[in-house]
């Protein structure tokens, strides 16, 4: 049964809005004339998109953070014996934004209904993706549903508190450099200029570095844009290209070949997918399925490329270990592991443990690679800045040279 929301005004003709779960529209309607209200708007919560088979909102109620906050607190209450109506009905409750109380009260209706919830949470892919679906659908099978999203809320935990160490680790480097080409183009095109001016027209020649740099200072005026136009258009085309899948998986193959980068690559990669395969195989999907699904959350498709491929070789018999173990592209950790979980019977442990240990190593790198680049690029920006005051400082001291 849908959920829909709807404006109304009451016999005092005060305005009324809402959410109730009827079968359709008209019977929504029929249900606020029952209530002494007269409709004005009634429309489902979800509005159906074509060719999907499914619903869609305009844009996402839950970000990452969001979404592992609503896990967690929706595990709680499922876990201390809540049915999961109820424990659905006080999170919208609790709920302050408006869209989040429309897509919750959908999922309720869902459920009432007599839907599965992991069917009810495919009506909002956007919301909730595969994988998330994946192990709410094992939780239900297999009658543990608080315990599974207590698992997934800490696997979305985890990953946004890599992926956040990971931006944090880069942000500095990025904010020093675009400051650090900010001051070197304000200097170049203007400053030097302005200097180096009173000493164009002597019939003395200027040293080579300020001849050169104000021959970088004209070319920078004069077709700065058109170097930036180049630029613009070539991040264009590399993005219009990587929509191709071909090309991406080229793309994101050379990726992994880069030295420092592509090691963090494929690290974070791995680690995601020896978490999600190991959240999944521990919540009781089928290996297949569950390495299909993991496989599908890999973004560099190179290495997606790889686990699919491991994924066929499992399908025709061949061990996780063995199949992973001939991908070079995924780190030797992960096989390692792989194999002692299977000769131990405890696979999704061991998947966690590899998981665990990819994400600190991770970690590790970027840091220390953050640190060495937030010195080095002072220094490269240390020795332009003086390259540049050098330029000006050196007709000066030509000068006095000459009166001398």
């Amino acid at each position: 049964m849908p959920a829909y929301k709807f404006e109304a005004i009451d016999a005092a003709g005060k305005p009324k809005s809402g959410l109730l779960e009827a079968d359709n529209a008209r019977a929504a309607r029929a249900q606020l004339r029952l209530q002494q209200l007269v409709p004005l708007d009634v429309k489902p919560v979800l509005s159906q998109t074509t060719g999907t088979g499914g619903f869609q909102l305009g844009r996402r109620v839950f970000n990452s953070t969001g979404l592992a906050i609503w896990t967690r607190q929706l595990a709680g209450l499922v876990s201390a014996g809540l049915p999961l109506e109820r424990a659905l009905t006080a999170l919208a409750d609790e709920a302050e934004d408006p869209r989040q109380r429309e897509l919750l009260a959908h999922l309720r209706a869902e459920v009432n209904s007599g839907s599965p919830f992991a069917r009810a949470l495919g009506n909002a892919p956007r919301e909730f993706d595969d994988v998330y679906r994946a192990v709410v659908g094992a939780g239900e099978q297999t009658g543990q549903l608080g315990l599974v999203l207590e698992k997934l809320a800490d696997d979305l935990e985890e990953r946004q508190e890599l992926r956040s160490k990971l931006i944090g680790a880069a942000l500095y480097p990025a904010i020093v450099s675009l400051v650090a080409i900010v001051i070197v183009v304000f200097l170049v095109t203007y400053v030097v200029p302005q200097v180096a001016s009173v000493f164009a027209g002597g019939k003395r020649a200027l040293p080579f570095l300020t001849s050169a740099m104000l021959a970088i200072s004209a070319f920078l005026r004069s077709w700065g844009w058109l170097l930036v136009l180049g630029i613009a258009g070539g991040v264009g085309t590399l993005l219009f290209m990587r929509r191709n899948e071909a090309f991406r998986e080229r793309f994101d193959a050379f990726w992994l070949t880069l030295p420092l980068i592509g090691r963090l690559s494929r690290g974070y990669n791995a680690a995601r997918f020896a978490g999600t395969l190991a959240m999944l195989a521990g919540a009781g999907v089928p290996i297949l399925k569950a390495l299909q699904a993991a496989a599908e959350t890999l973004s560099n498709r190179a290495m997606r490329a790889d686990a699919m491929a491991a994924l066929i070789q499992v399908r025709e018999g061949a061990p996780l270990a063995s199949a992973l173990a001939g991908k070079r592209r995924f780190p030797g950790l992960l096989a390692m592991f792989a194999r002692l979980g299977e000769q131990t019977g405890q696979l999704p442990v061991m998947l966690q443990r590899a998981a665990t240990q990819l994400g600190t190593e991770v970690q590790r790198r970027a840091l220390a690679l953050a640190t060495i680049l937030e010195p080095l690029l002072i220094v490269v920006m240390g020795a332009v800045v003086m390259l540049i005051v050098l330029a000006v400082l050196l007709p000066i001291i030509q000068l006095n040279t000459w009166v001398k």
